[in-house]
């Protein structure tokens, strides 16, 4: 009869511990999940240091959203060397997106402050401030904003800078950006606003197109003049 309220208190405590065991065991997966997609993107990652990628998480998404909404997608992406994208688009991106670019590792702690700080005051996200992370962003992630998105970049970035390096990271996303609806990459955009290959953008038309990556999908690169002059002072100052 005395052993009764021992054995009573010891099965509520044995109840009571559940959740914590339960709310482990989640935690543990969600661990390995992560753990298991890290190292997924990093082996494609190493994979796209010698080939192309088939695709991305961007490409996909649009395509998923023009299935959803009924309406007619075309895909139009031609992948192609760093050699053959003229150095005026090199310059006019990096001058535009990321000035730091050859100088940083992955990061702009400067412009994440700055972001951290939007955040505060109730601003939604921005994109990312490299090269690098919006390159993440467009292979693995997608465009949703997020803090997840961010924490997820910041797992990949480092990968990037050491696989990859700096010419590659380069490359991939010229040739993976966003240029407009279903216009993925410089030799892409090229054609489609130019009619011309991506060889052969002059300074002005680069700059134009740089300009209108903020927001591709609603900004025309010839009604850019504002900003594409901005771009072509930044690049003479960076003695391009």
């Amino acid at each position: 009869m005395r052993l009764w309220p021992f054995r009573r208190g010891k099965q509520k405590s044995e109840t009571g511990s559940q959740p914590v065991r339960w709310l482990r065991a989640i935690l543990r997966w969600c661990a390995l999940v992560l753990a298991g997609w890290w190292v997924a993107c990093s082996l494609l990652m190493v994979l796209y240091r010698f080939v192309p990628p088939p695709t991305t998480a961007v490409h996909v998404e649009r395509r998923v959203q023009a299935w959803l909404g009924h309406k007619p997608y075309h895909e139009r992406y031609d992948f192609v060397p760093l050699r053959e994208i003229s150095p005026n688009l090199q310059h006019a991106v990096i001058a535009a997106e990321d000035a730091k670019f050859y100088h940083e590792h992955g990061f702009d702690w400067q412009a994440m402050d700055r972001d951290a700080k939007w955040d505060l005051e109730g601003h939604r996200l921005r994109g990312g401030s490299t090269l690098d992370q919006q390159l993440v962003k467009n292979l693995f992630l997608g465009t949703e904003r997020s803090i997840l998105r961010k924490v997820l970049e910041a797992l990949l970035v480092p990968v990037a800078e050491v696989v990859l390096g700096k010419q590659r990271i380069l490359t991939l996303y010229l040739n993976e950006v966003e240029w407009g609806r279903g216009v993925y990459g410089a030799e892409a955009a090229s054609r489609y606003y130019y009619g011309t290959s991506a060889r052969n953008l002059s300074r002005v038309e680069a700059a134009q197109l740089a300009a209108i990556l903020p927001d591709p999908r609603h900004w025309a690169p010839q009604r850019m003049g504002w900003y594409s002059g901005v771009i072509e002072r930044r690049m003479s100052q960076m003695g391009w």
